[in-house]
Parts: C-alpha cells; structure tokens; sequence
C-alpha cells in the first residue's frame, strides 16, 4: 500500500505560498495552492474550475465555490464555503485575468485549462523545489481533511460535514485522510 501524502503543518504552508511569491504567475500559482489547503480540492477539480463555479450571476465573487459534478471524481457535485485567504486570492487572480465570466480558473502558458497531470506535476517541482519529502499534489487535500477534523469540537460540526466538504462517498474514506496527533493523544490519555 502506498504511502499517503504527507500531512503540511502551517510553517511549511507558509514557506510553499512564499516560494511562488515571485513566480512569473504569481497570483495564479498563490491561487492553486490555497485550493488544494483551503478548500480541499483534487488536481483534477483544480483543472476543472471554472469562473461560473466561482462568481455570482452579477460577476461578484461567491462565498462559496461550487464544483459541477463534471469535474469531481464521483460526479456529484459539491459546495464549499470559501475560506477568507482563498478569497482575497481569487480576487486577485480574477481582475488580473481581466474578470472574465468564464472560461478557466486556472490557466496555462497558453491560455487554456491546466490538464489534471499538469496540476500534478506543478506540486511535485514545487515540492521538489523547497526539499518537501513525501509531498505531492494530495498533500494540501490530506492536510485541509486533517486540520477540518481537528476543529471539529470548536464548530459544532461533525465529521459528516468534513466528509460532505471533501466529496467522499463514505465516510471510511474520510477517515483515512485524517492524521493522528501524538500530542493529541497523550492529552486525551490524561483526561480519562
């Protein structure tokens, strides 16, 4: 069975957001980053979005992303409130890009949507790049997943609302996304 991506704490997050800062597509690369750690989203899903699935009918950003069952791995679609950082991101990245209507979220050199192998392969150089072993393209879904969980008990949510966020069938698979925590756990000990 093979490994599961590794799990970014915040400091690393940080320091991966820094490193595309002074990229030739900056606001972009800022973009797919904080869809995959603030949203939760696949390569693939990543590829797929759309500025419809983003905007309001009225060309305003939407609180929440909504992602057409065309491009989820199970086909249903999702919605997924947008977190404040990913936010200001797309903004950005929206009135750079001209405010269009339509048409890809994230682009290539060409102008065009990003393959879902092409999504991959930007995380793995960029991994690469900073010396982030264990990483690939999972890694920002795995870690969004982990730290929903953890805060579970301070939202009043449950882990069927971390499941519906992250498009999983059942919850099993939720649950193998998530991380123990050792420091967690000794607490935990300590309390029974």
């Amino acid at each position: 069975m093979p490994h599961p991506a590794r799990v970014l704490e915040r400091g690393d997050l940080r320091r991966l957001v820094r490193s595309v800062a002074a990229r030739r597509h900056a606001t972009r690369d800022r973009v797919i980053i904080l869809l995959s750690f603030k949203a939760g989203l696949r390569a693939c899903e990543i590829a797929g979005l759309t500025w419809p699935m983003v905007l309001r009918s009225n060309g305003r950003l939407n609180d929440q992303l909504y992602l057409a069952g065309s491009i989820t791995k199970n086909g249903s679609p999702r919605r997924i409130p947008l977190h404040p950082e990913l936010a200001v991101a797309l903004k950005h990245l929206h009135a750079a890009a001209g405010s269009p209507g339509d048409g890809p979220v994230i682009r290539s050199e060409r102008n065009r949507h990003m393959t879902p192998a092409s999504i991959v392969n930007w995380f793995t150089a960029t991994y690469a790049a900073l010396g982030l072993q264990g990483c690939s393209s999972h890694s920002g879904r795995r870690t969004f997943i982990t730290r929903t969980a953890r805060l579970l008990p301070r939202s009043g949510g449950s882990l069927r609302d971390v499941q519906e966020l992250a498009g999983h069938r059942h919850l099993h698979t939720t649950e193998r996304y998530i991380e123990g925590d050792r420091v967690a756990q000794r607490k935990l000990v300590r309390l029974v």
